[in-house]
């Protein structure tokens, strides 16, 4: 494969692959940190001391004193996870705002989406990678899972290095500093009961031995990468056979699994016309979902369904915008976690890379479902917004299969740092911060990035930004010539 290395890159001159860069560059970091107020697993600290050590925690105390310590003003919180993320769609958000003739949908979206990636080369994906996962590190994520379906070239045939657009991905995530967890996609067929794909299908497909070959592949693309992750994505019901499910579930029987599931009422439609159970019942049914699967969007449940997806203990993968840009439906937030369900929130079609907006935009379906305000809130008293982010914490660090989401020793050192000074911010303190990141101020709160224990936003800005931009800017100018 051959790896690009750009002219601003800071591996200009090395060899060997970007997972080789990257282990050249933090093997001995150490960081002696100092934040003034931090959200700990035990609750809101002050003067919080944080000793980083190779990207991970080693120590941590509230109450210190700064001792030279390197101080980073502001409101230091664990970064959220981002749960299920297609980065190549980045490039056509907006291209599909147009009114069709009548009837316009998921299906018809996915035509564009179609036509979209059939101009796409290894150099576009990386460049539009690199570019959406900059705009998640400034929006509040630190890490990703990258559901990541488009393997092949134009024609469908395989390149030459099967995880040629695996190391793409790998190569955005060295550049950007993000945290990733690698999810190659099974895409097998074309519809429910084995239908053939279609054209706009021909760069996703593989059969199981194939993809298990990729899969392989993707994981030495990773294998030097800060706490990689490499898991296996089916697609959906309708893209694999159950006899595909079962021998690649068999084959990698610890890594995280990923599926899309019940997102469109069609689904569900052809799901019963194919196998006379709904697709999460079908699921629930046929394969050992468990702690270590995320169930993607899940949009069409029954009252059955909810309560025994929520009994698995795998996590419900929830993408609150696309689902409302695509007209998906409404997720049964309340009956879901009340019956002990675990969520997280992704970008998925990253139209709108933002992550409180994604929290706020879950709480507000609720809210237009159930005619209620605070809906997602378990307790009297309880702030929404800190419910919110530590639900997605816990969820999507469970989805993502790393120790991060916790400012805690043994984790990731992955803070994001809001602003204190911010004016929704100024004057408040404890949870009224995160209810103000949440519903009020967003992403425009956010000071500083941390990811393994190197800063990659300072001032709301990624260090490459004008780098990554560029070559995203020139990219998306040839693509929509």
């Amino acid at each position: 494969m051959r790896w690009a290395v750009h002219p601003e890159c800071p591996c200009k001159g090395r060899t060997g692959s970007p997972a080789d860069w990257v282990e050249s560059r933090t093997v001995s970091m150490m960081r002696k940190l100092f934040f003034d107020h931090a959200l700990l697993p035990s609750g809101w600290a002050t003067d919080v001391a944080i000793d980083v050590k190779e990207g991970v925690i080693r120590a941590i105390h509230a109450n210190a004193a700064s001792d030279g310590r390197e101080h980073i003003a502001g409101i230091a919180l664990p970064g959220l996870p981002n749960l299920h993320s297609h980065t190549f769609q980045r490039g056509m958000a907006g291209l599909a705002e147009i009114r069709g003739p009548e009837g316009d949908s998921f299906w018809t979206w996915r035509q564009v989406m179609y036509r979209f990636l059939g101009h796409l080369t290894p150099d576009d994906v990386e460049a539009i990678a690199a570019f959406a996962m900059m705009e998640m590190l400034e929006g509040g994520f630190t890490a990703l899972a990258e559901f990541h379906y488009l393997h092949h070239d134009f024609d469908g045939r395989p390149y030459a290095d099967l995880a040629e657009l695996s190391g793409r991905i790998a190569a955005a995530a060295v550049e950007t500093g993000i945290g990733l967890t690698l999810l190659p996609v099974l895409y097998a067929q074309g519809g429910f009961g084995g239908t053939a794909p279609n054209e706009g299908q021909r760069r996703f497909v593989n059969d199981v031995e194939r993809y298990l070959r990729l899969v392989e592949a993707a994981r030495e693309r990773v294998r030097n990468l800060d706490d990689a992750v490499v898991g296996i994505a089916p697609h959906s019901l309708r893209a694999v056979t159950p006899e595909a499910l079962t021998q690649v579930l068999a084959a990698v029987p610890q890594s995280p699994v990923h599926i899309h599931v019940a997102e469109q009422v069609k689904e569900v439609e052809d799901c019963i016309a194919w196998s006379g159970r709904r697709p999460v019942e079908w699921l629930l049914d046929h394969a050992p979902v468990n702690a270590r699967w995320c169930l993607i969007h899940a949009t069409h449940l029954t009252p059955d369904e909810t309560h025994r997806f929520a009994r698995t203990g795998a996590a419900a993968g929830l993408c609150p915008i696309t689902e409302a840009n695509l007209g998906d439906g409404i997720f049964e937030g309340v009956d879901f976690l009340a019956a002990g369900g675990s969520f997280g929130v992704g970008s998925d079609s990253n139209i709108d890379i933002d992550a409180p907006a994604e929290l706020r935009q879950f709480e507000y379906s609720q809210r237009l479902k159930h005619h209620a305000r605070n809906v997602l809130a378990r307790r009297e008293g309880e702030s929404t917004g800190r419910a919110l982010y530590e639900g997605a914490l816990a969820g999507g660090t469970r989805a993502l299969g790393r120790q991060i989401g916790a400012l805690a020793t043994g984790h990731r050192a992955d803070i994001v740092v809001l602003d204190s000074a911010h004016p929704d911010l100024a004057s408040i303190s404890g949870d009224r911060w995160l209810d103000s990141f949440v519903f009020v101020a967003g992403k425009a709160a956010i000071d500083s990035v941390i990811v393994s224990g190197r800063s990659v936003v300072t001032k709301g800005r990624h260090h490459r930004r004008d780098a990554i931009t560029a070559r995203y800017s020139g990219a998306i100018a040839r693509l929509t010539a």
